[in-house]
Parts: structure tokens; sequence; C-alpha cells
């Protein structure tokens, strides 16, 4: 399809039949956004933004987008093969929309599966309305957010970068990948351990704020009766002379009366809300296989691949088969042999001693390649053509004339 074509047959999500159609001749949108923040990033619930649960989120949500996802072609045991050249793919490692990077769109989904329980990753613009023909190829992709559920299609919450402002449509199932959260019992649900932690949280940052609000909080009592009108009156001036004083000194120094006596009452409230949120946290970092050396950038190997493998590769996995599901269906994974992979770096939490002895085994083993080893640790392939050939360097290598005349005077 040449390019003139391919622009003339673009279809568009925002301008379906089954959303009012949006139009304008200014050049850049209708409105204009002011301030630092992208109007198309995600925004974090209140209680979140205030709380460690962002800390916790945002780590989960950049390693989560450390591993990258293509489209690619497969055998017929479905063994990957090679990258497809396709637009879809090109969304998916070089630029998915206007706004984002494929690291900053993989991030975007977690975030939203995060804090929503549920992402829909939407195909902006593709060649050619799906509803029609089904998909063809994918110019540009959005996260979204589910907002209402129907029968056959949801209604999604997504950024318009034509206009530059989020707006709902309604859209097939079909032809949107709806990823769940594998973590939403613990995560998103209404009682989980994260929702309780975040309530907890809040509770705790009253109090704080009560304490340090600038109040005395204290009792005069004065030597005297107070059951009249008079005598109330009397010490609601003996109050607001006090007041004054205080107000008026410049380190906050009153005198009283040698029979006045003063209580103090903001001492600390004595409460088990602390231990409470100390024993939620464990809970929550157990759970989602986190560590303290996770998060502070210290644990060992065995930690990482374990958190990696118990919390992170799921999420990986339900954002992978959504798109397959969605962007594929089962006349490409089936007839075509495609599929969107997800490629995790084996190496990257090998110490650097290790990675000799490493790539001694697997290279004499015959199963990868040196130049594939160096691209793996990020040294540029070298020209000898050794160097692309499963040999053991180890052991001395006949030529196959040679080897063809071993084989005959064995054989004779």
């Amino acid at each position: 399809m040449s390019v003139k074509d391919r622009f003339k047959r673009v279809w568009n999500a925002f301008v379906s039949p089954q959303n009012d159609p949006h139009t304008s001749d200014v050049t850049y949108g209708t409105t204009a956004y002011y301030g630092g923040r992208s109007p198309s990033r995600m925004t974090l619930r209140v209680g979140n933004e205030r709380t460690i649960i962002t800390s916790i989120l945002t780590k989960m949500g950049v390693d989560a987008s450390s591993i990258p996802v293509r489209h690619v072609k497969v055998d017929d045991q479905g063994r990957y093969l090679s990258d497809m050249q396709s637009a879809f793919n090109d969304c998916l490692t070089i630029e998915p929309n206007l706004d984002q990077a494929p690291r900053a769109f993989r991030q975007d989904i977690a975030m939203t599966l995060f804090e929503k329980g549920v992402a829909a990753v939407v195909a902006v613009d593709m060649a050619q309305n799906p509803n029609d023909s089904g998909f063809s190829d994918i110019y540009s992709l959005r996260v979204g957010e589910v907002t209402e559920w129907y029968p056959q299609r949801v209604k999604v919450n997504v950024y318009n970068e034509r206009l530059g402002r989020r707006e709902e449509i309604i859209l097939d199932k079909s032809y949107v990948a709806i990823i769940e959260n594998p973590l939403y019992s613990i995560m998103n649900e209404q009682n989980s351990t994260l929702q309780r932690l975040i309530r907890k949280l809040g509770f705790l940052d009253v109090i704080d704020e009560q304490s340090s609000s600038g109040k005395l909080d204290i009792i005069i009592q004065l030597p005297y009766v107070i059951k009249s009108e008079a005598r109330k009156q009397q010490a609601e001036a003996r109050r607001e002379d006090i007041e004054f004083q205080l107000r008026g000194s410049k380190y906050g120094i009153a005198y009283t009366d040698g029979t006045e006596k003063i209580t103090q009452l903001n001492r600390p409230a004595e409460n088990n809300l602390l231990k409470q949120v100390e024993y939620l946290t464990n809970m929550l970092y157990s759970q989602l296989g986190l560590t303290d050396e996770i998060m502070n950038g210290s644990a060992d190997e065995e930690a990482m691949n374990n958190y990696f493998g118990r919390t992170i590769e799921p999420i990986i996995d339900a954002i992978v088969e959504g798109m397959q599901r969605a962007f594929l269906g089962i006349n490409g994974i089936k007839s075509r042999k495609e599929r969107v992979m997800a490629f995790r770096d084996p190496f990257r939490f090998v110490p650097v001693k290790d990675l000799a002895e490493l790539a001694d085994k697997l290279t004499r083993n015959e199963i990868v390649t040196s130049n594939e080893f160096r691209g793996f640790i990020g040294i540029a392939p070298s020209n000898d053509p050794k160097a692309d050939k499963l040999i053991n360097s180890n052991m001395p290598q006949a030529e196959p004339s040679e080897m063809l005349e071993r084989v005959r005077q064995n054989g004779s």
C-alpha cells in the first residue's frame, strides 16, 4: 500500500461512528494546556500521592517497564524466529504515540493496572476500520481507563492527541486489549491489603495534622466557680487575655495568677495505629514479593529473580496476552504464526565476576555464539567469522574435507 493510499484508508478511534465526531481546522488543537505536566499522563489518587504507596507502585511500574515487548514471528512449535517488520512492532519498540516512548508506554500500562485494576490499550490509528475487516496494521496505541462495561463493548477514557484532552469512547471488546491486574485481590479489592494500608495511612496523616496544627490545647482552672453569667464573662475575658499575651509575645510567654492552674492536653495520643501500619506494610511486602533491600536497591541476584518471577512477570504476561488476543486474534496467532512476546535480559542481575564463567559455559556447550553473548553485555560484534558459529573453541576444529576423510578412513 502506498503512503497516499494508507492515509486515505486510515481509521481513527475518535472519529468512529459510535462516537461523536471531533473535527477542527485549528492547527494546534482547540485548547492549550499550560503547565509542566502532560495532560495525557495518568493521575494517581490523592490518597496514594500522600503515602508510601506511590513509591511502591512506581518501583513496580519501573521494573515492569524494563522488559521490552515486541511483535514477532514464531515457528510451528511457537519458538521465536524473528521480529515482524510491521507498524505494530514499531509502536511497541519505537513510538507508541505522539507523547510517549515505548518504556513510558509500558510504565503507563503498569501504573494504570495498579491504580485502577484494569487497563485498556486502545489502537487509536489503524489502516482501516476493524469493524469492517478486522485489524490490519496499527499506527498508534494509547492506554485508557475502562469507565463503563457493556456485554459486547466498553467505554474507555483515553487521551485524544488531536484535541489535547481525555475523552470517553465506546469500542468493541474484541478490538481493545483489556488487561486485568493479576494482583487485583491484593491491590485493588475494597478490603485488600493495599487498600487497608491506604486507609490506615490516611488516619495516621489526620492524627499528625492535628498534633502539628499549632494549637496549645490547654485548660485553665480559675480559682472560683463558674456558674453565673458574670463569672462566665470574667473567665472568657481571662482566656482572651492569655491568648493576647501569647500572640503578642516574642517567645510565646504569658503570665497567670498564682491561684490559677493550667493543664496541657496535647500530649501524644497513645494508640496502636502505627503498629497496624507496620503490620500491613510487612504483609503487603510479603504478598507482593518485595523486601526492604529491593526497595532501596541493595538486593542480591536471588532476591531480584524471585521478585521478578513472582511479581513482575505475571504483570508482563497479562499485558502480552491482552495485546495478543486483541491485536492479533486467532487468525494472526494460528495462521500467520505471529505473537507478542516479552524479552527479559537473563544476565541483568548476574555479577560481573560471574560473566566470564557463564560465557564459557554457554559458548562451550554451543548454546550461543560469541557475538550473541557480546551483544548481551553491550560489546560490538567481532569480525571474525568464527564468532558467529556455534562451536566449542576449546576443541580442535577440523575442516569439512578433513572430517570427511577421517570418516572414510574409519569406515575402511
